[in-house]
């Protein structure tokens, strides 16, 4: 992992090694070493996956939504938005890079330990670089192929989540990639007798407090509260409003 430690010919059995996992044979590999290499290993900030991941996400985006667009023809705007929202999240790109074993084949410097994990942030930034090397190396075919590939199963589990009773994990997902935080759920009220009580829960991150839902139970307020703060987010009307 640290490139001073490697000899040209590591170097080259890494990036062959990395080809045959993505399933991509690079015709100029320097783009396939810049996307793994982070800031912390390269000679210079140009020479590191900085500008690639700038790049890639952009090109992440575009192809999700394509396939979300064409998967999903009964899906309004708001739910193909949620759906995106997590599918090209910092940790599914960590978790893809994770799936793809491409840790072992970073290039980082001395300042990211050996010892110990590297971050995930390090490991999302490395996919999305991969995304726009595939693109600059062979074209905008060869990036869609490989997203459309790698991201099939991420789609297909943030559209079992598009429902009432995910929107929790939704949620969360949102909050720790933007806000750098985990939403809370407060009890904002309850009435009715002991067998037929009902709650009314709300949402809370980066010092707001969203819609407050009501449930016939605390998990089901609390997954219709995380419902309204998604809708809130993505500046649609709360859909669950009922005063009790």
């Amino acid at each position: 992992m640290d490139p001073e430690a490697d000899t040209p010919s590591e170097i080259s059995s890494r990036l062959s090694l990395c080809e045959e996992r993505i399933g991509y044979c690079f015709q100029d590999p320097t783009l396939l070493r810049a996307a793994l290499t982070h800031a912390s290993g390269a000679q210079h900030r140009l020479a590191s996956n900085e500008r690639l991941e700038f790049l890639g996400d952009a090109i992440l985006g575009f192809v999700v939504c394509e396939m979300l667009f064409e998967q999903f023809p009964d899906f309004l705007e708001g739910q193909l938005t949620r759906i995106k929202s997590v599918v090209v999240s910092r940790q599914t790109c960590a978790k893809l890079s994770q799936n793809l074993d491409l840790e072992p084949l970073l290039i980082v410097g001395k300042g990211i330990s050996t010892d110990q994990p590297v971050p995930r942030s390090l490991l999302a930034d490395v996919f999305e670089s991969l995304v726009a090397a595939i693109h600059l190396d062979g074209g905008n075919e060869a990036a869609k192929v490989f997203v459309r590939r790698v991201v099939m199963e991420e789609i297909e589990l943030a559209a079992s989540g598009a429902s009432d009773d995910n929107y929790k994990s939704l949620l969360q997902q949102i909050v720790q990639r933007d806000f750098g935080t985990t939403p809370t759920y407060d009890l904002m009220e309850s009435r009715g007798p002991d067998h037929k009580k009902r709650f009314c829960v709300a949402a809370r991150f980066d010092e707001r407090t969203f819609r407050p839902a009501w449930g016939q139970n605390k998990k089901a307020a609390e997954q219709r509260a995380a419902g309204n703060a998604l809708a809130e987010l993505n500046g649609e009307p709360p859909p669950f409003v009922e005063s009790e």
